[in-house]
């Protein structure tokens, strides 16, 4: 992708030259960040609301469980096909179509609740609907900056870190907000206050992202022969990319592990934990937001500072502080007093992990593979998330709250740390970082929990 206008026309033989610059465009770049906003809020809405939700529909940590496959599923399936898709129907259409389908299966919940149909496999089958499209919306999101950034005649760095800062602080705000909003009135009413944070985000890039400038972004962007290979052959495509970089299917690995961790963190023991152990649900909101102030920190101060000692070791002490800390904390039975600090700092470390992986993949993926690695990478790292939820049901079930919150924070700091033992994540130190971290693909959407 270059700076230069595209489309400019070829002026006629002995016509005068004329110097076209496109005038510059901001609105469409900050309508983007604004749907990004909007429809990543209602994402931190329903992981707080969903597993809450099951928990007082059944009273059963394994339903709970059971609600985190259907919710965690489809990102394994729309990462393996939404970088194709994405490339086939186009970053706008497929940013519109994502977000639609979002706020029609969210608000399906309260309205069904409301009038005594919901069932829990009704939830199950609404749940798992309205997280098919979210990877490829998200992918679409993504790869359509560079362009608009371009438009707007923003220097890409600084793009990149607004778009960290702004899906941090969605995270942040949209767990807050599901916080106080299930204490108050409960988690129905967040539910549509989530559809509409979904509904507002199409709207954005339905009206403010023009379509010339989204098709210029596809064209710019297109893999050449792409189209023929079909949608298979350009997920395949992706995952031998990925198999032929060493860092990058060392990181993989490592995300897929620790995601299954973070999976059952998310969606059974934090969940069981604020409502049994701290006996209030709404402090599951708080407890995911204070991780998440914590690292939207940590990105802005990895961005101006922390980048000069980017490596293995930094990655691997940050991996490890985002983890560990807070399943131990909860195994020992922390109050809220000591527990939300400890998120913070967690959260701290976790913000820099995001932008050492994206400067990786800016660095290794040409322009014209992004969609498919970014996609291809978002289904492997996300593969082991179902398993890990539902062995957090059942493992809670079995060997109680306090027994399981001790093995994952174990676990965590087995797997965080072996970055310092195995030499593929040597080429962290290789690769130059950006001035600015950027969550870039939604591979790393929030890897840590």
């Amino acid at each position: 992708m270059t700076g230069e206008a595209r489309g400019a026309a070829i002026p006629a033989p002995g016509a005068p030259v004329t110097t076209d610059v496109a005038p510059r465009r901001r609105a469409p770049l900050v309508a983007l960040f604004l749907a990004q906003f909007c429809s990543l809020s209602g994402n931190a809405i329903a992981l707080v609301a969903i597993p809450i939700i099951a928990l007082q529909q059944t009273g059963s940590p394994l339903a709970a469980g059971a609600a985190g496959v259907f919710a965690t599923l489809p990102l394994v399936i729309g990462g393996a096909f939404g970088g194709v898709l994405v490339d086939r129907f186009g970053y706008r259409t497929s940013s519109i179509a994502a977000d639609v389908a979002s706020c029609a299966t969210v608000l399906a919940i309260p309205l069904l609740h409301a009038t005594g149909s919901l069932p829990f496999g009704a939830l199950l089958a609404l749940v798992f609907l309205g997280g098919l499209l979210d990877p490829p919306g998200d992918t679409a999101k993504t790869v359509l900056m560079p362009r608009l950034a371009d438009v707007a005649r923003t220097p890409l760095t600084r793009a990149a870190g607004t778009q960290s800062a702004v899906q941090r602080t969605a995270s942040m705000i949209g767990a807050g907000t599901a916080g106080a909003l299930v204490a108050l009135a409960g988690p129905m009413p967040a539910l549509i206050v989530d559809a509409a944070g979904f509904a507002l985000s199409a709207a954005l890039v339905l009206v403010l992202v023009p379509r010339r400038v989204a098709s210029t972004a596809v064209d710019a962007d297109a893999e050449p022969g792409a189209e023929s290979g079909g949608t298979r052959a350009g997920f395949v495509a992706g995952i031998r990319f990925i198999a032929r970089a060493p860092l990058l299917r060392a990181i993989v690995l490592l995300v897929t592990l620790t995601n299954a961790i973070d999976a059952a963190g998310m969606t059974v023991l934090k969940p069981v934990y604020a409502t049994e152990v701290l006996g209030d649900p709404s402090l599951l909101g708080f407890m995911v937001g204070c991780f998440a102030a914590g690292a939207l920190t940590g990105s802005v101060l990895f961005g101006a500072i922390g980048h000069r000692w980017s490596g293995r070791v930094m990655f691997a002490t940050c991996f490890v502080l985002a983890g560990a800390p807070p399943y131990t904390a909860m195994a020992l039975g922390a109050e809220p007093p000591v527990l939300l600090p400890v998120l913070v700092l967690s959260g701290l470390a976790a913000g820099a992990i995001n932008p050492m992986i994206a400067t990786a993949m800016y660095a290794l993926v040409p322009d014209g593979m992004k969609a498919r690695v970014f996609g291809a990478m978002t289904a492997g790292v996300a593969a082991t998330m179902p398993v890990g939820a539902l062995a957090g049901g059942l493992a809670v079930e079995h060997f109680g709250i306090t027994a399981t919150l001790a093995t994952c924070a174990g676990l965590y700091l087995v797997i965080a740390g072996s970055p310092l033992l195995l030499r593929s994540f040597a080429g962290l130190s290789a690769v130059r970082p950006a001035a600015t971290g950027t969550d870039d693909a939604r591979t790393a959407g929030d890897l840590s929990g």
